[in-house]
């Protein structure tokens, strides 16, 4: 038998992915975000073990709610540390026609082996910087980057997200510098400004004291993506 592991499900809709979707959190991420909003999705306790097979049936069965362009999205934790068992669901996903969003924090060295089976792919980009990604994040970007340019030598269709936290990643500039390196017009950036929505959830102190970004702040960093071509959405 084959299993998932989950500690979260429910609808949303359009901000994981276009239209109204079937959301499955997955258990465990081997990243440590200080400001995380699923801190319970960090480590593989408080979770519930799915047969591949059962969600399928459960996806096929909510087809009628995937209206708007919808479907189902996997996300964390961070979904593709149950690589395997994931891509078998992906695969036996499609086979049914299901519309399919992945979630991910980009870290995952065969993340190139889901894309056939993936609709919409949406990656973290966090920081361009190595050393200042480990020492926020607890683990380094190299491989997000190796996937990033992957994405756009490729040219897969991807949405970037930049979760911005102040005293963290607020200077557009190096993300320009990086960004420009590549042909990125199969890719499209949203920013997301820093909240505390998780943070009750913390049973280790929480580590950010202030993350909230000025509007000012945040405009800027939008106005200069779109001023050197970077293409910048909403959902």
């Amino acid at each position: 038998m084959s299993t998932v592991k989950i500690f979260q499900k429910g609808f949303n809709f359009s901000q994981d992915g276009p239209g109204n979707r079937l959301v499955y959190h997955l258990s465990g991420c081997n990243f440590r975000c200080m400001w995380c909003s699923n801190p319970e999705g960090m480590i593989q306790e408080n979770f519930e073990e799915v047969d591949v097979d059962d969600i399928v049936k459960e996806c096929f069965s909510c087809m009628p709610m995937f209206f708007s362009g919808g479907g189902v999205t996997f996300t964390g934790g961070e979904a593709t540390l149950q690589f395997d068992v994931l891509l078998d669901l992906l695969k036996k996903l499609k086979e049914n026609n299901i519309n399919i969003a992945l979630e991910t924090n980009g870290s995952h060295k065969e993340l190139s082996k889901l894309i056939p089976h993936i609709d919409n792919l949406i990656m973290d980009f966090k920081h361009y910087d190595t050393n200042k990604h480990k020492a926020w994040i607890g683990k380094g970007n190299e491989e997000v980057i190796t996937n990033f340019i992957l994405l756009a030598e490729k040219k897969i269709e991807v949405l970037i997200r930049i979760p911005l936290i102040n005293g963290f990643n607020v200077e557009p500039n190096g993300f320009i510098d990086f960004f420009k390196k590549y042909d990125t017009s199969n890719m499209r950036f949203e920013i997301l400004a820093y909240h505390e929505y998780g943070k009750e959830k913390w049973k280790e102190p929480y580590l950010i004291k202030n993350g909230f970004v000025p509007k000012k702040d945040f405009q800027l960093f939008e106005k200069t993506f779109i001023e050197n071509g970077l293409k910048i959405i909403h959902t």
